[in-house]
């Protein structure tokens, strides 16, 4: 059957101007595939926790600026951290949440970046900003306590994106919210401030109280007998 034969004239001219605009249309693409953003999740084994949903950071892009009170700002990459002297530890991080896990963490002690950008006399604190906007403030005299760390690696493996990666602060005598995650600037400063959850009401301080925690590793309730890094 000749289908121009069933129309008329005005069918004819309407169909040949369809088929027209639908070549001259541009064909739809492929879906993009919705990137998965960062955010709060009771993980199994390690919780995860930021102030806001954010993009994992590209470990190859990122840097992190070093200024304020130091004779030597720098804007290191990974790869310039890696090149420093590295050591590792096992730490539990406790979460004032009262939920904990422990991971073996490697990475760099805070004297070893020190030593790089040299604090001048009055710095006395440092200031820490992250990707999620989260800040917060400690003093350097702190930061020289032992087992204080900056990781880049958790479990021999690149610290990942969810918990803090590439670069997060470690303190596993203080709770969580001083162990600022995904750092990309530091600023040393004479005098310190108020932190983001400090704002808040949470103690400046943020040492471990005795008290009932969660430890999810090991999935059994334990209970912390003195302040501090936390022994199990």
């Amino acid at each position: 059957m000749n289908i121009f034969k069933e129309m008329d004239r005005r069918d004819v001219m309407r169909f040949i101007c369809v088929l027209g605009i639908s070549f001259l249309m541009p064909h739809s693409a492929e879906p993009k595939e919705i990137e998965k953003l960062l955010d709060n999740e009771d993980r199994e084994g390690f919780y995860i926790r930021f102030i806001k949903p954010i993009r994992p950071v590209d470990p190859n892009k990122w840097s992190l600026a070093v200024g304020g009170l130091c004779e030597n700002p720098q804007n290191l990459s990974l790869a310039a951290l890696r090149r420093l002297p590295k050591v590792t530890q096992v730490s539990r991080m406790k979460c004032v949440e009262s939920w904990s896990s422990k991971a073996k963490w490697a990475g760099i002690r805070p004297k070893t970046l020190f030593d790089v950008v040299r604090p001048t006399s009055g710095a006395r604190h440092l200031y820490f900003y992250s990707v999620d906007d989260y800040y917060e403030y400690i003093s350097l005299e702190e930061l020289f306590k032992p087992r204080v760390l900056f990781a880049y690696e958790m479990n021999d493996r690149p610290l990942p994106p969810e918990y803090g990666g590439p670069l997060r602060l470690l303190m596993p005598s203080k709770y969580g919210y001083k162990s600022v995650k995904t750092i990309v600037r530091l600023e040393f400063l004479d005098k310190g401030g108020t932190g983001y959850w400090s704002n808040y009401g949470y103690s400046k301080d943020a040492t471990i109280e005795p008290g009932t925690d969660h430890a999810l590793d090991l999935k059994e309730y334990k209970r912390i007998t003195k302040q501090g890094e936390p022994e199990y």
